[in-house]
């Protein structure tokens, strides 16, 4: 797990700078919150939502992630406004806990901006339980938040700003359908079944930390698009809350909260969150869980009996995600995987239409576009993927059946890149059979999803024609190619994910 994080390939240092510029950000809202209101519960809200609005706003522009930043306020302050006010209500409150569950999963609709919006709100309900804020400090939290979020935007968007020039991020879950039909309406049930299941048990455990079990739940149900998705994020924050304890224990404990040392690792925590989020989720949570330890040190309320509460309370958050995924509306990983496969062959068979249209003169064709959709489509199929991949799936017939498909992707992948390459060289000319080629692998597409029907053989080759460009002979290379993988790919596609599997 260790090797994963530091090995992880990191392009460009995104995550290297992610994280540094995180520790400034949050380090700078922390300072300014807590001096404004010289309160230490102002210095954790602030630092809080700087770390909320750093972490969870993605969009792919940086003008995208300004307005998203500015729209945190108008999601988040009406919420901790209610959550203030209904402190002494415990009725109302859960009930208003649980709604905003719901629609902050439901947000996931409208893609990373909503998804940002949905996150911040149920965090702000969180915080005011976190702090126990009683209504006369709704302005102190108002205040530090709003200064957080300041402190925040100016490291990203004016000390420290860069934008990564990809193509707009896939959303986590496959768009398409109404109602309990999409993936998103049915994971906001899902969410708020677990949530509730989560808040009535974990104050069966205690009536003081509860809401640690409805943050487990909600967590888990973060970027996870299947049943299979969320048993396993369910399984990796266990992992990590459990070593983040042990680790809190022989740390956070014997500092008894003293200042510098705390805030210190609180920084090296931080750092830690942004670096390992995107290669290892179990590492993410290591880094939350002692940093929570370390906070409650500075509340002046840490004890080891605190954090075996913590450790109870993750247990039954996850436990309520695992029923909620598992009897309500569940959405099998098969077909979240299916939905994902499926657009990333449309897509392939999207990028072959463009380069033939390029090879056959057409300037405005450009493949470059669809490549780009696709490498991003791909990376959602492995993801999608991965709870078959995972060492602890007993079956083993589906997990052969997951590896055929990541490698004949990733052969499809490769054809294509190498087809628009030849594409963009303006020297090559247009060849008669390029057209019947690409109808071909237009056939193979529409046979690997249309109900009933069969999978084409491929052609042994391409035609030999002497005396034609090479650029073209690359081309039907590439396309021949192609199409055996798209031939080879029926077979983990159409076949049935229950029925007994064998590599081909």
């Amino acid at each position: 797990m260790l090797k994963r994080m530091f090995v992880a390939p990191d392009p460009g240092r995104v995550r290297l700078r992610s994280a540094v510029r995180a520790v400034l950000g949050i380090g700078l809202a922390v300072t300014v919150s807590g001096l404004a209101a010289q309160s230490v519960l102002a210095a954790v809200a602030g630092g809080l939502a700087a770390l909320l609005a750093l972490f969870t706003v993605g969009d792919p522009t940086v003008r995208g992630q300004a307005v998203t930043t500015a729209l945190l306020p108008a999601a988040g302050l009406p919420v901790l406004a209610a959550a203030c006010a209904l402190h002494g209500h415990p009725l109302l409150r859960d009930a208003a806990f649980l709604a905003v569950v719901g629609a902050g999963v439901y947000a996931r609709r409208w893609g990373p901006r909503g998804h940002a919006l949905g996150i911040f709100a149920f965090m702000m309900f969180f915080m005011v339980q976190f702090l126990h804020a009683t209504p006369d400090r709704l302005p102190e939290l108002c205040g530090a938040v709003t200064l957080g979020l300041l402190a925040s935007a100016t490291v990203r968007f004016g000390l420290w700003c860069y934008e990564r020039r990809m193509p707009p991020p896939v959303a986590v879950a496959p768009p398409g359908g109404r109602g309990l039909a999409r993936i998103t309406t049915r994971q906001a049930v899902q969410a708020t079944a677990a949530c509730g299941f989560a808040l009535a048990a974990g104050q069966v455990l205690s009536q003081d930390r509860w809401y640690w079990a409805v943050v487990s739940a909600w967590w888990i149900f973060v970027n996870t698009a299947s049943r299979g998705d969320t048993l396993v994020r369910g399984f990796r924050r266990m992992l990590g809350t459990v070593t983040g304890i042990a680790v809190g224990l022989l740390v956070a404990v014997p500092l008894h909260g003293a200042p510098v040392p705390t805030v210190a690792l609180v920084a090296v925590c931080v750092f830690g969150i942004f670096y390992a989020a995107a290669p290892s989720y179990s590492w993410m949570m290591f880094f939350v869980t002692v940093m929570a330890g370390l906070l409650y040190g500075l509340l002046g309320v840490l004890h080891p009996g605190l954090l075996a509460v913590r450790l109870e309370q993750t247990a039954v958050g996850a436990l309520g995600a695992a029923l909620a995924v598992a009897l309500v509306l569940p959405v099998t990983t098969h077909a979240a995987t299916h939905a994902w496969i499926e657009r990333a062959v449309h897509c392939v068979r999207d990028c072959t239409a463009v380069a033939a249209g390029r090879l056959a003169g057409d300037d405005r064709a450009d493949p470059t576009p669809h490549v780009a959709e696709l490498e991003l489509l791909l990376a959602r199929v492995r993801l999608a993927l991965v709870p078959l991949l995972h060492p602890l799936n007993p079956l083993r017939h589906r997990k052969a059946r997951a590896r055929q498909v990541v490698a004949y992707l990733d052969e499809c992948a490769a054809q294509v890149r190498g087809l628009a390459e030849v594409a963009a060289d303006p020297a090559a000319s247009h060849d008669a059979r390029l057209t019947a080629t690409c109808q071909r692998v237009e056939a193979v597409v529409g046979t690997l999803f249309a109900p009933g029907a069969t999978a084409m053989a491929a052609l042994d080759g391409p035609a030999p024609a002497p005396a034609h460009h090479p650029g073209a002979e690359r081309a039907l290379a590439h396309l021949h190619h192609l199409e055996s993988a798209l031939t080879a790919l029926a077979h983990p596609v159409r076949s049935s994910p229950r029925a007994p599997f064998a590599a081909s």
